[in-house]
Parts: structure tokens; sequence; C-alpha cells
């Protein structure tokens, strides 16, 4: 992409892992970037936001990056909030704030699935209605929602992130026709096993195992990923919307 479009970003979940590929990803096309996050390491939103300018270095791109709770109305609001008053306004949102707690349903307690459910869903939820306003306003938006492959297809041990998932898929398509007389487009991701930190604990027999459902014979990387979001928030598509899109080596066809 071509640093022609003056975009203004926010990546929920964007200081590692598929969040800070996506963010990646997005630069080119931004002249404003905003890492939502709960963390960020050892480091401030300040130093983050300063080490991650540094890292694309790209002219006339700034680097913005404020601590949340996405799992938190009030929090996603204030940072809306921060990036209008620092920005201008948003017009590119990417909802990819997640966590896993996974376990059989026999054993798994009541506040794992609740977690799950708050962090991976109603941050969805958090922050589309916050950005709302001011995308109808400015009559233009792209909403990108990382779903995952097990919110298609399910798998054994994780009931609470596949429901969540799935219901993230079943919001985007909602919300969607909400606002498509807008000029905003609302689609998702559905991420297959992509190389992140959690895909990184798995031992070699526990990939040879997934690798057995995944046609290409690989796990996808964070650019994979990214490449995809890139696609969806550019002009390229902008008749598209509503849409889930499967980036899984051939998991679900």
């Amino acid at each position: 992409m071509q640093n022609n479009q003056n975009k203004r970003a926010i990546v929920t979940g964007g200081s590692r892992g598929i969040g800070k590929a996506i963010a990646t990803e997005l630069a080119p096309l931004c002249s404003d970037l905003l890492i939502s996050d709960i963390a960020f390491g050892n480091r401030t939103p300040e130093e983050f936001a300063a080490d991650f300018q540094n890292e694309l270095n790209l002219p006339g791109l700034k680097v913005h990056a404020f601590k949340a709770d996405a799992s938190s109305f009030a929090e996603a609001q204030a940072t809306i909030d921060f990036a209008v008053e620092k920005m201008g306004g948003v017009d590119i949102l990417i909802n990819n704030a997640g966590i896993t707690r996974d376990n059989l349903l026999l054993r798994m307690g009541e506040e794992d699935f609740d977690k799950v459910i708050t962090v991976n869903l109603k941050s969805v939820f958090n922050y589309s209605k916050a950005i709302l306003k001011p995308m109808i306003s400015q009559r233009y938006g792209k909403i990108v929602n990382v779903a995952s492959v097990v919110g298609v297809i399910g798998n054994a041990g994780q009931s609470n992130y596949a429901a969540s998932k799935a219901g993230v898929i079943g919001f985007t398509k909602s919300l969607a026709k909400e606002v498509a007389s807008r000029n905003i487009n609302v689609n998702a991701i559905a991420p297959g096993f992509i190389e992140t930190d959690m895909t990184h604990k798995l031992n070699d027999a526990q990939k040879e195992a997934l690798m057995k459902n995944v046609p290409m014979g690989r796990m996808g990387k964070p650019e994979d990923v990214a490449k995809v979001v890139g696609f969806l928030c550019s002009p390229a598509a902008d008749y598209v919307t509503g849409q889930v899109i499967n980036i899984d080596g051939g998991m679900v066809m």
C-alpha cells in the first residue's frame, strides 16, 4: 500500500502478535495510527509509541498508544475520545483484542467462560459502539473484527473461545447491515493456526496433529492475516461488507 490515503486507524490489542502485524500493514495507509492495549510489556504507552514509530520509519506517520481494558466500555470510549482529540477522527477500527482460557467444558470454571466472552466479544461491542457516531458523522469508516475459524467449526476444549468468536461473526454481519447506507464497511477475518505466542507453547507432536487439518501443511504467519486486513481497509474493498474471510490454509472450505 502507498502512503497516500492519510487514514486514521485504531488497532486494539496491537502491541504484539497479530495485532502488531496488522498495525504494521496499515501504517503506510495512515497519517495517524493508535495502538490500544491493556499493557505494553515493560514500557509506557508513550515509550511504545516512540519505539514503534522509529521501527516503522514512515515519514508523515504519527504513532499514538493508549492503555485500555477492551472489555470495559468506559475505557473503550476513553480510547475513542483520545483518538478523536489527537488524530481529529477515526477512519479504521480493528477489533483485535482477545484472550484464551482453554479447558474441557466439564472442567471449565464459570469465571473462565465469562472472562473470554467479555474480552473477546464485548470488546467488539464496546469499541464499535463508541466509534459509530464519529464514523456516521463523517460518513466513512472501515471496521474489521478479528474472529477465528474456531468460531466457524468449533474446537474441543475451547467452547468459551468458540462461542465468543462465533458471536463476533454474528455481530459483524448485523452491524454491517445497520451501517452500510452510511458508507461504513464492517467485515471479519477468521484466522486459523497462526504462529503466535500461543502456538509457540505447543510441542512438536501437538503441532503435527494440528497440521493434519491444514491442507497447506503449515501454520500461517501474522503477516498473512495482516495482508487481508490491509485489503479490507483499502479502497479495493469499498464494495465489501458483512463478510467473514477465513485465513486458515484451507481448513474451512
